[in-house]
């Protein structure tokens, strides 16, 4: 199961423009099963889609998840989940996270052939360390004990260091950095991120660097694919 997280950044590009149809062009070219999105939704008034569901429909197969509190939002605090066909949604829930700052998570269990239940979550981590921190010993407290090792959490970590500072995952999730994946034109940090539990195996990852995402948003998407951990064959 090949999974894409992209800070959309509202669908607004490096030449200033709002082009949805561009990233969504991205998006599709990915080859991804599941796409977890940061900055999927505008920030002012009922946080209407940066990306139309309607246009999800007419320029790719995925389907969006329900997430959206407003009836007019693709996500929850901006964090939004595509899935193709053949994959099952079995729940949904909206995490909240302590920040100063407005935060959210989306969880998703989600079942496929061939990797059968993943428990998957989308974030994106606030600026200031001491509270990323906060915000993932959260993220880790929301998901059940059971489903730990079936969990896949991806997004925007926010975070600079090469390894430091996802200390409050704990030892049960492994990190998974693709590549530097910001700023668009000049690639110098890691921001964003998978983590997953035990139960999991990655079989590749990286970072999509050619084409429209050059410059269809100030992240470039990454990827990592997923496959039953050899001693966990549920799948």
């Amino acid at each position: 199961m090949r999974v894409l997280s992209y800070n959309i950044r509202k669908a607004v590009g490096l030449d200033g423009r709002r082009n949805p149809e561009r990233v969504m062009g991205v998006i599709a070219d990915s080859g991804a099963d599941i796409v977890i999105l940061q900055e999927a939704d505008k920030r002012l008034g009922a946080r209407p889609a940066a990306i139309p569901k309607h246009l999800i429909d007419l320029e790719s197969d995925y389907d969006a998840v329900d997430l959206g509190a407003t009836g007019v939002s693709l996500g929850w605090h901006g964090n939004a989940i595509l899935v193709k066909p053949g994959i099952a949604v079995r729940s949904v829930r909206r995490l909240p996270l302590p920040g100063l700052e407005p935060r959210g998570a989306v969880q998703v269990e989600v079942e496929a052939a061939g990797i059968g239940a993943v428990t998957l979550v989308g974030a994106h981590l606030g600026l200031i360390r001491r509270w990323r921190r906060l915000q993932m010993h959260a993220i880790r407290e929301h998901i059940a004990p059971e489903t730990r090792a079936r969990t896949i959490i991806a997004g925007d970590f926010n975070e600079w260091a090469p390894e430091g500072g996802f200390e409050p995952l704990g030892p049960g999730f492994a990190l998974v950095t693709p590549g530097r994946s910001y700023h668009a034109a000049y690639p110098v940090a890691p921001l964003d991120r998978f983590a997953h539990g035990a139960g999991l195996t990655v079989k590749g990852a990286g970072v999509i660097r050619q084409g429209a995402a050059r410059h269809a948003s100030d992240h470039l998407p990454v990827w990592a694919e997923f496959a039953p951990a050899p001693e966990d064959r549920r799948g």
